[in-house]
């Protein structure tokens, strides 16, 4: 049950205060900056040795964040020509610690009783590129990202675990963050307040991206145009599970062709582009799941 004071959506960044480093960590070149296209500020997150430079929450290992929320939503950007890497510390119902990591480093999915390990697969802004997705370091125009992870799904799906909460995070090189946030609804961005209420989002347990973590969409612009959303383990609860592949291959905007799950529980708003489902399709060609 999602606790009081994690309703109906927890900023992580806000509530922990990571400015001040008091409850948070940093070690080797973390800094913040004003993003005039985001019109907020951002953490830079670089070096070359992952080890070496990173923000962490909670400050100590030793410590757990405590939250509950069933999705947790990370808006970032990899640094062009770089790799980088996130873990995600999460405890089961069993009091078992499972790390959750995904980068483009990885170039195939590894997973153990205690690791899952995730290649995540940085797409480009154009359409025109010949290139539209691939493993490796990010492209120059890679986009800023809201990836959605379904934290009990995803412990369900390759463990058989059923989860209890988000202990830690460790935001290594090389990225730019804007926000961490965890919540039991599925925020769906680019979606306006009456848009929402038309199509009935609450029924379904999702609801419009909140201000303070949505990215700024200029007047005559569309949301989906300009960022990338992925959204992984969420699946359909009648559909059967199937073998994983990386982190963009259940990505999914409402009424996209998905490569995991035929239906997705949200009304159809919008529509992937070409260079989506050509970057989906490279990922499904380049990457099979290997158990270790």
């Amino acid at each position: 049950v999602l606790a009081a004071w994690q309703r109906p959506y927890l900023n992580i960044f806000k509530h922990f205060r990571v400015e001040e480093w008091k409850r948070s960590a940093k070690e080797g070149d973390v800094a913040a900056l004003t993003d005039t296209r985001l019109k907020g500020t951002v953490y830079r997150i670089q070096g070359s040795n992952p080890a070496s430079s990173y923000l962490q929450l909670p400050r100590a290992g030793t410590q757990s964040l405590g939250l509950t929320g069933r999705y947790l939503y990370l808006l970032f950007r990899p640094l062009p020509r770089k790799h980088f890497l996130v873990h995600l510390d999460v405890t089961t119902e069993e009091n078992q610690v499972v790390r959750i990591s995904f980068s483009n480093l990885f170039k195939e999915f590894k997973s153990s009783a205690t690791w899952l390990q995730f290649p995540f697969v940085c797409g480009v802004a154009s359409e025109g590129t010949a290139r539209q997705g691939a493993l490796g370091a990010a492209l120059p125009d890679v986009r800023w990202t809201c990836l959605v992870l379904d934290l009990p799904s995803i412990l369900a799906l390759y463990l058989s675990r059923r989860y209890s909460h988000l202990r830690g995070v460790k935001l290594c090189c090389n990225l730019l963050v804007k926000n961490l946030c965890t919540s039991d609804l599925l925020f769906e961005p680019g979606v306006t307040l009456a848009e929402a209420r038309l199509a009935g989002l609450s029924c379904r347990g999702a609801a419009p991206m909140p201000r303070e973590l949505a990215f700024p969409v200029p007047k005559g612009q569309k949301w989906h145009d300009l960022y990338d959303y992925i959204r992984y383990g969420c699946s359909h609860p009648t559909a059967a599970p199937r073998p994983p592949h990386s982190l963009t291959c259940s990505w999914c905007c409402p009424g996209d062709q998905v490569l995991e799950e035929p239906s997705c529980p949200l009304p159809q708003l919008v529509t992937l582009s070409r260079a989506v489902c050509d970057r989906l399709s490279l990922v499904q060609q380049k990457t099979s799941p290997k158990a270790v």
